[in-house]
């Protein structure tokens, strides 16, 4: 039988525009045709008959054979079925974009006659429930490797949680390098160098959890930002002080200490704001040890002045027990140090051009020791001394920790069961899983080598037993920190498994180390451990009890806040922006730290109160200090601590999008950037980036001569160019809503004398006017930010990038969310329910290398 169809041209659409018209499969819509051409009969192909007649009228004009546009042939992709479970990788990559684009309302294109939502949801359901099906009947989770190291925030997190200790991991390990916005991605490899220092942190970790007194001397050095402005009370620091700053230092052994400090000084080596004497307090665990005296120079008038020895009595030696203690230093507050000027004055004051200091500030402070000799007697430090002498005796906390197994004994360990007690237990927490005796026999030997393999405990005076006692157990810790078992997470096939190479759910142990470092950043607690042991992690009600539990506890609001949010929003890139301070001299280093907070403290928030997703994007509260509320215009917020604010109606702050740490890291040092921001909406809130650039795209033009034109006008120009027009197109009109913020996030009337237009359009061709219209639009589709927060939590939680046989799971869990009001467990409960989260696939090539990853 003939029909006659109707095509239509799709012009200069994009590729995505015809994939996204071939998601109308399955729908119920009628079409009138009329004869032109021949239609293949059903037999001939895979696709429904309304799909076929959709595309041949819309889309095969462009995108037919090898030589379509972007050598797409949507002819040859009719020929397949969407759920049929052999369906080939390339196949369904394509059909998942036509699901994303369609759903997010970017294609078909608004310029296009668009089918009506009905029509769409109908169409979109149709080809989801195929792609669904075809998921349950032939799960794929994807493939994670065998081995992954932990990153260097995992590996800081599971040794405090082993053994107590806070440790410098930036400087002990390199830093992991990023894939797919997450550090955790790129983690399989174990270079000779990074092996090296992994054995020098082991060691140097060990001998700190161990607390032997021996060893040369050691020391820290804490540099604080030259961009710090110290004029005003910091928080954490004595009321009536001012600047400063408050360390943890560990005392690896008790002793006497150096504590020494050096101030901030300009280019010139003079120390800004030494116009009179001040004075700065020194205070161990918030209790004074002594107070210095800072005066000017005797001699030398102006900029001649000799300065290179205002601070060089600044150092005072104390005596102090093992284990962390809080060091802090502060200038006593004695009156106001801004001047009066004609002009308000800058918030910032660190430097001697554009905003000097009115004051002396703290630059560093170190630590040395324990040094050999006795403390001088003064009064104040007689205090601290006194106060910790009644605990002298006492274990550190890494002591206690480490010795926890041995109860009552823990006082005096001697034996060689002793150390295997305890070995096996460190063992069990740090490997997440019960020790094999091969384990055991290997971390025993190391202790013979630092006990003595010759020498009988009960042969020695009980102070010489004790201190080889301790130098066995440092080693053998440190061979556990260096052991594979702790490094990697290991998810390896068991050698005899049958069908090896198929999907397989985790075991106990590996889904408890996929809870753990997914909600904590870190190994399984005890209680987590003992359920993987009694194989109680088995059902949905038993996962569902484990990941809630971790879910609310502290630990999980802190790592997720820090390691998740600080990667996805792109927190961690404050510290390295520096804007132009031509343009913003008002930004300092007090400025960057607030904006962080605030956007840290809103996302703690939702996930420690368990509140819907939807409140990181519109709210009526925020988190101030003063700071950030001078540069926000908020009035009546005093003091350095931040605090939770309500705002008033209509007020410019709120959610994520008008929050200074975002608008800040969207932008140039000089610029705003509605093309940065407006791919950060898509990516982040949306789900649907825009896709790479093309090599060899030109710069936008900052010639002088375009200065007076807007970004706006200018970006336009751009978009003029093919090349950047594909990417541009999609980016620029919803970046515009943002532009009322300028690049530190300060609200703005106009851009200089330029007037701004924040008309923006989204990607389903609505137009907004400004912030709140755009916030409103993103609330009507809450379905579309819960995607895109799962896929990313889906990401972290994985370790590796999403792919397409991923996505019905990503459809699965935000469905389930929605009947929750899509709060913050409801995602991470979905996620760790998912097939992805709980099957592993293992490749031929992992189960004929078993043997070897599993020894």
């Amino acid at each position: 039988m003939s029909h006659v169809l109707t095509f239509k041209r799709c012009g200069d659409r994009t590729t995505a525009a015809c994939l996204a018209i071939v998601g109308w499969v399955g729908s119920a819509m009628a079409a009138d045709v009329e004869t032109t051409a021949e239609v293949a009969t059903p037999a001939e192909v895979a696709a429904p008959l309304v799909v076929r007649q959709f595309v041949q009228a819309h889309c095969l004009d462009c995108h037919t054979g090898p030589e379509g546009e972007r050598e797409l042939a949507l002819d040859a992709l009719l020929l397949t079925d969407p759920g049929d479970p052999t369906l080939s990788a390339a196949d369904l990559r394509r059909w998942e974009a036509v699901v994303r684009r369609v759903h997010s309302g970017q294609m078909p294109p608004p310029e296009s006659d668009r089918p009506t939502a009905d029509e769409l949801d109908a169409a979109l359901a149709a080809l989801t429930s195929q792609l669904d099906a075809r998921a349950a009947a032939a799960p794929d989770p994807g493939r994670v490797p065998p081995l992954r190291r932990l990153t260097r925030d995992e590996y800081a997190a599971a040794v405090f949680d082993l053994l107590g200790l806070h440790i410098d991991a930036a400087a002990l390990l390199p830093k992991d390098s990023d894939s797919g916005g997450f550090d955790n991605i790129t983690v399989t490899g174990l270079s000779p160098t990074l092996l090296a220092r992994l054995v020098t942190a082991a060691e140097h970790i060990a001998r700190q959890a161990v607390a032997r007194d021996v060893g040369p001397p050691e020391g820290a050095t804490y540099r604080f930002p030259p961009d710090r402005t110290q004029e005003r009370h910091r928080e954490g620091l004595p009321l009536g002080t001012r600047g400063g700053a408050v360390v943890r230092h560990l005392f690896t052994r008790p002793g006497v200490y150096e504590v020494s400090l050096r101030l901030a000084r300009d280019r010139d080596e003079k120390v800004e704001g030494l116009d009179r004497p001040h004075q700065l307090d020194l205070l161990v665990d918030r209790h004074r040890i002594t107070r210095f005296r800072v005066v000017p120079p005797e001699s030398g008038e102006g900029w001649e002045r000799d300065f290179s020895k205002s601070d060089a009595h600044l150092n005072v030696r104390i005596e102090v027990t093992a284990g962390e203690h809080e060091v802090a230093v502060a200038f006593l507050r004695d009156r106001d140090s801004l001047r009066e000027i004609k002009r308000q004055p800058f918030e910032a004051s660190y430097n001697r051009h554009r905003h000097p200091r009115q004051s002396p500030a703290l630059f560093e402070l170190s630590i040395a020791g324990p040094l050999k000799e006795e403390p001088p007697q003064e009064e104040p430090q007689q205090e601290i001394t006194q106060q910790d002498e009644r605990v002298s005796q006492s274990p550190t906390a890494s002591q206690r920790r480490l010795l926890a197994p041995l109860g009552e004994l823990s006082q005096s360990p001697r034996t060689r069961e002793q150390a295997e007690t305890v070995l096996r237990s460190l063992a069990r927490r740090a490997f997440r899983r019960p020790p094999t005796e091969r384990d055991v026999v290997g971390f025993l030997r190391f202790f013979d080598e630092g006990f003595g393999r010759d020498v009988a405990a009960d042969d020695l005076a009980p102070e010489e037993a004790a201190a080889r006692w301790q130098a066995g157990l440092e080693r053998a810790v440190a061979a556990v920190l260096v052991s594979p078992h702790f490094l990697f997470r290991i998810e390896a096939p068991q050698p005899g498994r049958e069908n090896a190479a198929a999907v397989r759910r985790l075991s106990d142990w590996e889904l408890a180390s996929r809870l753990s470092f997914f909600l904590w950043g870190s190994v399984p607690d005890e209680e987590l451990l003992a359920a993987a042991e009694a194989g109680a992690l088995q059902t949905d009600a038993q996962v569902t009890a484990a990941a809630m539990r971790l879910l609310r506890d502290r630990r999980a609001t802190a790592a997720l806040t820090d390691r998740f949010a600080g990667q996805w929003l792109l927190l961690r890139n404050l510290a390295s922006f520096t804007p132009d301070l031509r343009r913003f001299p008002d930004f300092d280093d007090n400025l960057r730290e607030a904006m962080r907070e605030e956007t840290e403290r809103v996302f703690a928030e939702v996930v420690r109160d368990d509140r819907p997703i939807l409140e990181l994007l519109v709210r009526d509260s925020t988190y101030l200090n003063e700071r950030l509320a001078v540069h926000y215009g908020v009035p009546g917020i005093k003091g350095d601590h931040v605090r939770r604010v309500t705002l008033p109606a209509g007020s410019e702050r709120g959610g994520l999008l008008r929050q200074a740490s975002i608008l800040t890291v969207t932008s140039y040092a000089t610029r705003t950037s509605p093309t940065i921001r407006g791919n950060w909406v898509l990516e982040t809130i949306l789900g649907t980036p825009a896709p790479p650039p093309p090599p060899n795209v030109p710069a936008l033009r900052e010639e002088p001569a375009l200065a007076a034109a807007t970004v706006r006008e200018r970006l336009a120009q751009h978009r003029r160019d093919p090349a950047c027009a594909s990417c541009h197109d999609l980016m620029d009109p919803i970046g515009f809503a943002l532009d009322r913020f300028d690049a530190i996030g300060r609200w703005r009337d106009r851009d200089g004398d330029l007037a701004l237009d924040t008309t923006a359009r989204l990607p389903d061709g609505r137009s907004v006017q400004g912030i709140a219209e755009l916030e409103a639009a993103l609330a009507e589709r809450p379905d579309l930010f819960a995607a895109a927060l799962t896929e990313k939590l889906l990401v972290f939680a994985l370790g590796r990038p999403l792919t397409p046989s991923d996505q019905p799971a990503v459809r699965a869990i935000v469905r389930e969310a929605a009947a929750a009001d899509y709060r913050f467990s409801a995602l991470v409960r979905g996620i760790v329910l998912s097939p992805p989260f709980r099957l592993r696939r293992d490749d031929a090539s992992e189960v004929a290398a078993a043997p070897a990853i599993v020894d």
